[in-house]
């Protein structure tokens, strides 16, 4: 699990809930909601602009007029833009993949359904992911979101995290059980 779906402390949830009451204020969450999916896409893709929110080295000044230039470049509605800002302004710029985070998590809730990260040794298919919607919907009894990513530390399988529960059906931890079973022995 990497640190960027860790949500260390409530500033990110605050930031997530005014960024939520602003977007079905302006009657644009859903145009918000594709924003919030581009931006956490472009910091799990760029190690440059992960390095930039969390350097204690660049100044705030900017930090701001970088981010808030690649949300202007990625044509992100300007409510995201200003967010994104004025986040960085707050100087809580490290913390805006767990802002990002917790607003889809909000967004789906208030839809009725949850966000699941998936983690696996390779990319999914569209079937695999589609199916794996399925199994999650009937075993959770709500409707799922899944956002995937890959680790290939994991060897083989996947490793399901939906709010605070954790299904971990990776060859890495069988790997790791059956040592400390023949260890005991």
């Amino acid at each position: 699990m990497s640190e960027t779906e860790v949500i260390t402390g409530e500033a990110p949830l605050r930031y997530a809930q005014a960024l939520l009451e602003l977007a079905e204020d302006a009657k644009s969450l859903s145009a918000i909601e594709k924003d919030v999916k581009s931006l956490k896409a472009m910091f799990a893709d760029s190690a440059d602009l992960s390095a930039l929110i969390n350097s204690p080295v660049f100044a705030t000044e900017d930090k701001v007029a970088a981010l808030t230039g690649v949300a202007k470049k990625a044509k992100l509605k300007p409510l995201t833009v200003q967010f994104v800002g004025l986040v960085a302004q707050n100087r809580r710029a490290a913390e805006l993949p767990q802002i990002l985070s917790a607003f889809e998590e909000m967004v789906a809730r208030r839809k009725g359904s949850q966000v699941a990260k998936v983690t696996s040794a390779k990319k999914l298919t569209a079937a695999q992911v589609t199916s794996l919607k399925s199994n999650l919907k009937k075993s959770l009894g709500r409707p799922v979101e899944v956002e995937t990513s890959v680790d290939a530390d994991l060897l083989g399988g996947f490793v399901v995290r939906v709010g605070s529960r954790l299904y971990d059906s990776s060859l890495k931890t069988k790997l790791e059980d059956l040592r400390l079973t023949l260890k005991e022995a």
